[in-house]
């Protein structure tokens, strides 16, 4: 927020003030203003830095698409095994000579990568992420779904778009959405990819120390347990989900050596009763993929499946509320509207919620990067 902004924006105004506030923003709309603090020393950096940053939103799908392209002809991969020239990478990849110093120009242009003295292409710090954190590169990969819903967004905010996104992740409507096994594997493998790093700042976010039992509700392959299970090797864990991706989840707590501590129970939540007996139940990246009539079923029926001092987690990448955030306001809110089933909210919004299906003492807990997941806990109480 700059200097300009401060003097506009903040709590309501009293009318003297709105009408002053709202010449303000006038004056600095008009092309004079702009033509003169271009030149102005005090007001030149801001102009310019405002320039650039409204220049970058419009860049922003090239960027997206050079990160794709970088993505999926496997460059981190390749570059993190060896530094390679333009003209060897091209022959690599199968990119015209010509083309791929464009591309190698525009990596290095958002970050991806930098130029040897050599000659030699290297991966940055941003770059090796690409590489090394599992599940980034499926994650980016998918989005050309989300790109073509969003390819007239006047439309897709009138919600006159057929979005495609919601047939990736067939699951959302249902058991019946989800019986496919190709298409389960394609879902399920990029959300135990991705849930890595949700399971990781989750856990750094909350403790479970206490808790003897904890069930997982919509837990797919089991990668949030597996991660429960490595770092609490005392606590007896459920699976709930449908029973399509049950066969992964075996297989995935047989590998990690939790078959003995991990029970599977197939189902859907929107009909089945919830497994009971658990002194936690948990919701990672489940309630912003439903309405708010479903969400407060699921709600009152983890209640009902808690005993007295049971508490609920919910861990998911949640929107700013009053104070909107890049990453759940101007990303997963338009994500979730293109899935057609959910929306992404507040942690106050979860909290409301949480009390309306009888949850007492809830929590926002610190999360270490809110972009990844926030984390919202409750108690049930008699």
């Amino acid at each position: 927020m700059t200097d300009l902004d401060l003097m506009i924006d903040g709590p309501a105004l009293p009318r003297g003030a709105a009408k002053r506030a709202g010449r303000l923003t006038r004056l600095l709309a008009s092309r004079g203003f702009q033509t003169w603090a271009a030149r102005f020393p005090l007001t030149r950096r801001i102009v310019r830095a405002e320039g650039e940053a409204m220049f970058d939103l419009v860049a922003g799908f090239c960027h997206s698409q050079i990160l794709q392209a970088f993505v999926r002809l496997n460059m981190p991969q390749i570059l993190l095994e060896q530094e390679m020239t333009a003209e060897a990478l091209a022959m690599k990849v199968d990119v015209p000579p010509d083309r791929m110093p464009v591309l190698l120009a525009a990596a290095t242009a958002i970050g991806l990568i930098k130029r040897r003295r050599s000659g030699r292409y290297a991966l940055t710090t941003r770059g090796a992420a690409l590489a090394g954190v599992p599940g980034l590169a499926g994650m980016i990969d998918h989005h050309d779904v989300l790109y073509l819903d969003l390819a007239d967004p006047v439309a897709f905010f009138r919600g006159e778009v057929e979005t495609e996104l919601a047939e990736f992740w067939p699951y959302v409507f249902g058991a019946g959405g989800a019986t496919d096994p190709a298409t389960t594997a394609t879902y399920s493998q990029l959300m135990a990819d991705s849930q890595a790093l949700v399971a990781e700042d989750t856990l750094a976010a909350v403790s479970l120390k206490d808790v003897q039992a904890i069930t997982d509700i919509g837990g797919g392959t089991g990668a949030f347990l597996t991660a429960v299970g490595a770092a609490y090797p005392d606590i007896q864990m459920t699976l709930f989900d449908l029973p399509a991706v049950a066969p992964a989840a075996r297989e995935r707590f047989a590998a990690a050596g939790l078959s003995e501590r991990a029970d599977i129970v197939p189902g859907s939540f929107r009909d089945d009763p919830l497994p009971e007996g658990a002194d936690m139940i948990s919701l990672v990246r489940v309630l912003y993929d439903h309405a708010d009539a479903t969400v407060a079923e699921l709600l009152k029926a983890v209640h009902a499946a808690l005993p007295d001092g049971g508490r609920i987690l919910i861990s998911e990448p949640m929107t700013g509320g009053a104070a909107p955030q890049r990453a759940g306001d101007a990303y997963f809110a338009l994500y979730c509207m293109a899935m057609r089933t959910g929306r992404a909210r507040s942690a106050a919004q979860i909290a409301e919620l949480l009390r309306n299906a009888g949850f007492e003492d809830i929590k926002t807990l610190r999360s270490r990067r809110p972009f990844i997941t926030s984390v919202v806990t409750g108690v049930r109480k008699s």
